[in-house]
C-alpha cells in the first residue's frame, strides 16, 4: 500500500502517469496498475479519466493529502524513541541562514539530540519547498512563499530582513532611485522568492535598471558590488551586511520592503524536527 501511495504523490507532483513513472522507475502500465489496485482497495475512484489523461478528482485530492501524512509517518516508523539513541534529520536551508541562524540553533538542538545525524540540504526556497512537500525533507528554513501552502505544511515566521541598496563604498550619492536607474544593476535571481520580491519592487516604482549580472547567492552579489561592478537590492541578513569589502548600504524609504525567513514543516513531524524548530524560534527571543 505504501508503494501505491508514493506513486499517487508522484503523479500529483509530476502531472501524468508517464512522467511519474519516469521519475520513480516504473512503466506507465505499472503506474496505471498500481492506481487501479489503490482504487479497488479504497473503494473509491481517485481520477477523472478522459481518453489518455487522468486528473485527480475530489476524492483523489483528499486521499493525496492523507497519503502524504501516512508516507511521512511510515518513514519515521522505526525512529528510536530514546533521544540518545540517534536517528537522522533532513533539514533544508537557504544559503544565508546556514552559517548564522541555523548554526546558533544547532547548538541547543545538540543538547537533546546529541547522536542524531543531521543532513543539511542547500537550495533556493522553491526547490526546498518541493522537497519538503515530496517527503524528502523533515523541515526547511526558507523565504516565505508568495503563494498558498499545502494544507499538510505549517509556516512559522522567524525573522524579517529589510532590503537595502548595496553600492560600492566609493560611489557617491544616497538617492536610491537615481542610483538604481543610472548604475549597472546586479540582480537577485528572479527564480528565487527573494528575487521575485526585488522584481516586484522595481516594477512598482517603474524603475527599469541597467541589467548587468543575475545571481542567487547574496554573498556573491555583495562581492560583485564591492568590486565596483554595480549596485544591488539585498536583504540585511542577520542584522548586518555580508562580511565582504568594500560596500555601503543605502537605506530605502520603503519600510514594508523585506523578506520573511521562517520554518516550514509537516503538521506531523518527528520529535527531532519539532525540537529543532523550537531551537530556531528561541534564537529570535
Amino acid at each position: 500500500m505504501i508503494a501505491e501511495l508514493q506513486t499517487l504523490v508522484a503523479i500529483a507532483r509530476f502531472g501524468t502517469f508517464a512522467a511519474a513513472g519516469d521519475r520513480i522507475g516504473l512503466t506507465q502500465a505499472a503506474v496505471s496498475g498500481q492506481m487501479k489496485r489503490l482504487e479497488e482497495r479504497l473503494g473509491v475512484k481517485l481520477f477523472e479519466r478522459t481518453g489518455r489523461s487522468a486528473t485527480l478528482n475530489a476524492a483523489g485530492l483528499r486521499t493525496l493529502e492523507r497519503a502524504k501524512s501516512i508516507i511521512a509517518m511510515f518513514e519515521h516508523i522505526a525512529d528510536p524513541v530514546d533521544e540518545a539513541s540517534g536517528g537522522e534529520l533532513r533539514v533544508g536551508a537557504i544559503a544565508s541562514v546556514q552559517s548564522a541562524l541555523l548554526a546558533r540553533a544547532l547548538g541547543s538542538f545538540r543538547l537533546r539530540f546529541a547522536n542524531h545525524h543531521l543532513r543539511i540540504v542547500p537550495g533556493v526556497s522553491l526547490h526546498l519547498l518541493d522537497l519538503l512537500d515530496a517527503g524528502e525533507l523533515d523541515l526547511a528554513v526558507l523565504i516565505e512563499p508568495p503563494f498558498g501552502l499545502p494544507k499538510n505544511l505549517i509556516w512559522r515566521p522567524l525573522v524579517r530582513e529589510p532590503y537595502v541598496l548595496a553600492v560600492p563604498e566609493k560611489l557617491q550619492g544616497d538617492d536610491w532611485r537615481t542610483l538604481l536607474r543610472e548604475q549597472p544593476f546586479i540582480r537577485y535571481d528572479r527564480s528565487s522568492f527573494g528575487g521575485r520580491q526585488v522584481d516586484r519592487f522595481l516594477r512598482s516604482h517603474s524603475i527599469v535598471p541597467r541589467e548587468s549580472v543575475e545571481v542567487d547567492d547574496i554573498a556573491g552579489i555583495a562581492a560583485l558590488v564591492g568590486l565596483g561592478l554595480g549596485v544591488a537590492l539585498l536583504p540585511v541578513v542577520d542584522g548586518s551586511p555580508p562580511p565582504v569589502a568594500p560596500i555601503r548600504m543605502v537605506p530605502l524609504s520603503e519600510p514594508g520592503f523585506y523578506r520573511e525567513i521562517g520554518i516550514l514543516q509537516p503538521q506531523e513531524s518527528a520529535p527531532a524536527a519539532i525540537c529543532l524548530a523550537e531551537c530556531l524560534m528561541a534564537t529570535q527571543q
